[in-house]
């Protein structure tokens, strides 16, 4: 025989309750054959009471409505309940009023009773998902304080309801001061709704409308109940209507609280303090890369950046045993609100699957489904494990512990993500120091240099159908300052980077592998933005953050030449700043002609104050199909012949005129070929780099 769960037996209670309750109602309004005319008012109320109450409790005990941030999701699927309950009301009184007019050949006071009774029931289901959706919205983020004041409310909120349904005399005094009570007590818990401030623009409206709907359709429950209790048909007890008047109101309070909390955005302050942590716990573990620190400090800042960004309840660091120098010193697994009893517990996270030697990252926000870590004393709700990996080497894994369930959301995923790329990074170019140090031979230095920065540069170019792109590097040393980095963006936009470290060699290297770090930090999605344009930073905003981030870390005899553009494919342009960069090739396929775009812009690092912002300006373009933007380092227009001469703007600038109507490979293949027929013979003076970024004749949208 199949096992019930104890939730079902919760809807056969209900069941059974709705059920006494209907044949109440029945035998008052038309006499049954068998039954009294009769019913005692306390069974009839202690039906709806059972009623009410099993229906709460299944709504209780079923898992949280709310996955990670689907917070309109939510919404919606509350809206959708409520339309589909609020439409069978309608339907009900539609027939309760063709009965009435003798169109349809129904006993009058029997409908009236069924109607009456089935609405009541579909309200307090409704009243029920109502309640716990707000349970989720109100929970998000809050902490295990949060949880039991809610406890507290709600208890609190089923005690008094049941109160007012089954007790016959109480003061009007007491009755409005515990509602006072219970009102002030839901206003506090409001404030705590931190799922707002995660919404956008168009989120929000959307949010607001959705409760707009909810509380619509709470108001017509009320109003058709409240009328049916005047109905001598059905001869409702007193307290039934002072129930339902309280219940109405808590349900209405609920949709109008959340409603002035989406349309003031008043929780955002706390979370932008949140997000604030975030940056600087980013900030502080990238500068370690240049502060050249020890593997345990190293790990201690991770382990103590990742707690305290996403406030974790428990955390483990194991650290593997690392390759070449770093393997003399074994570090110890760091622990915290755990110990080394638990880690027999957690090894089925922590150790490799039988097929693989190595550890896969796991992200499970539902513990209490999964039961994963049972064993463990204390209960969790979400766990994430996160291998410290490189392609050649495994560094060790971060597991983090978290109370509340789906609280790694992907806005959460991608800063620890940012934090473990970051320590990798900084312990592979430890390592790398390191063995350069032991060695002492500058060539050695030059090819582990060379090492890091190959890995810096993107090994794969964006594809899709609005563009072409080829790409050429060649350092003038083993190591040069040259980078270029693409990142896609949601919305169909595409943000490209390229620039100019001052001086060659490990530092150079040191100081690609941090502006690569920075530009991937600024480029996550800021939740805080009101409109989908200001969720990333416009080309000036871009320059600017990093010349402060850069101030932190840069030699002061240092500086960094870039040049940042968004494309934006929707729109059909491009915006973009230079930072002390070369000059941007174009060619204009409408005009037929070919140009420099000449900007003002002054290299990162030059001035380190807020006064910079004032000698960086942003540009806008609108692209055309067929045109042509070629982006370069001076290692290029800088090249010279045997006589000491330079390549030059003009030069490359007539080579784009000779060759625009090619592929994008064709014509990165035709300039850098006349600029080394042009040196031919002669050494590299600077680090060469060429990007050709060619918009497709034939554009999606058109």
């Amino acid at each position: 025989m199949p096992k019930i769960r104890y939730s079902a037996w919760l809807l056969v209670a209900a069941g059974l309750c709705w059920l006494l309750l209907l044949l109440s109602t029945l035998s008052r309004g038309q006499p049954i054959p068998g039954l009294s005319a009769d019913w005692p008012r306390w069974l009839l109320l202690l039906a709806q009471a059972g009623f009410a109450s099993c229906i709460f409790v299944y709504m209780r005990v079923q898992p949280d409505a709310l996955v990670g941030q689907n917070f309109i999701g939510l919404l919606r699927a509350l809206f959708r309940r409520g339309l589909a309950l609020s439409a069978t009301l309608l339907v009900l009184i539609g027939l309760e009023y063709l009965v009435a007019a003798h169109t349809l050949p129904l006993p009058g006071n029997i409908t009236t009773a069924v109607t009456y009774t089935v609405a009541l029931a579909l309200f307090i289901i409704f009243l029920a998902e109502t309640l716990y959706a707000w349970r989720s919205l109100v929970s998000f983020r809050g902490g295990a304080k949060i949880r039991r004041e809610w406890l507290v409310f709600e208890v609190t909120l089923g005690l008094v309801l049941l109160m007012q349904l089954l007790v016959w005399q109480m003061s009007p005094g007491l009755r409005l001061g515990i509602g006072i009570g219970l009102a002030l007590f839901g206003v506090y818990l409001s404030g705590h709704q931190r799922w707002v401030a995660y919404l956008n623009s168009s989120q929000k409206w959307q949010a607001i409308l959705l409760q707009l709907g909810v509380l619509g359709f709470a108001l017509l429950f009320f109003f058709y109940l409240r009328d049916a209790q005047t109905n001598p048909v059905l001869l409702v007890p007193p307290t039934q209507l002072s129930f339902l008047v309280l219940t109405s109101f808590f349900a209405s309070f609920y949709a109008i609280a959340g409603l002035l909390i989406t349309l003031f955005n008043l929780p955002i302050a706390e979370v932008f303090e949140q997000r604030r942590a975030e940056i600087l716990g980013l900030q502080h573990l990238s500068q370690i890369i240049q502060r050249g620190q020890s593997a345990p400090e190293i790990y201690q800042m991770l382990f103590n950046s990742a707690i305290q960004t996403i406030k974790a309840n428990a955390a483990v660091l194991v650290p593997q045993r690392q390759p070449g120098e770093l393997a003399k010193h074994p570090l110890a697994p760091m622990f915290y609100q755990l110990g080394a009893a638990d880690i027999p517990l957690l090894a089925p996270l922590l150790t490799p699957s039988p097929d693989t030697t190595r550890i896969a990252e796991l992200i499970d926000n539902s513990l209490e489904r999964s039961k994963r870590l049972a064993a463990l004393p204390t209960t969790y709700g979400a766990v994430a494990v996160l291998p410290l990996q490189s392609p050649a080497h495994d560094y060790g894994t971060l597991l983090l512990l978290h109370n509340e369930p789906h609280a790694f959301d992907s806005e959460t995923l991608s800063i620890l993500h940012t934090f473990t790329a970051q320590t990798v990074l900084s312990l592979e170019n430890l390592q790398l120091a390191k063995e350069s140090l032991i060695n002492q031979r500058t060539q050695d230095e030059l090819r582990i240099a060379a090492l890091v920065q190959e890995r810096l540069i993107p090994k794969r170019l964006p594809t899709d159908d609005w563009f072409e792109i080829s790409t050429y590097a060649q350092a003038a040393k083993e190591v040069g300052g040259d980078f270029y980095d693409f990142l896609h963006l949601p919305g169909q936009k595409l943000a490209v980077l390229i620039g100019d470290v001052s001086g060659k060699g490990v530092t150079a290297a040191f100081h690609t592998a941090q502006m690569k770090g920075i530009f991937h930090a600024l480029m996550q999605a800021n939740p805080l933005a009101k409109k989908e344009r200001d969720r990333y930073p416009d080309p000036h905003r871009f320059m600017v953050q990093a010349n402060e981030a850069l101030t932190h870390c840069l030699e002061r005899s240092s500086f960094i030449t870039a040049a940042f553009y968004l494309i934006d494919y929707q729109a059909g342009g491009f915006s973009f700043a230079r930072a002390g960069h070369c000059h941007t090739l174009y060619y204009h396929s409408i005009k037929e002609e070919v140009s420099y775009f000449r900007t003002e812009g002054l290299g990162l690092g030059i001035i380190r104050d807020a006064g910079y912002e004032k000698h960086v300006k942003n540009q806008f373009w609108d692209y055309n199909p067929g045109d042509v933007m070629v982006i370069y380092t001076d290692g290029i227009v800088e090249a010279r012949d045997g006589e000491g001469n330079e390549y030059g703007e003009d030069r490359l600038l007539q080579m784009l005129e000779a060759c625009f109507y090619q592929s994008a490979e064709e014509i990165n293949a035709h300039l850098r070929r006349d600029v080394q027929d042009f040196s031919q013979g002669q050494p590299l003076h600077d680090d060469q780099t060429l990007l050709v970024i060619k918009f497709k004749a034939a554009q999606p949208h058109t």
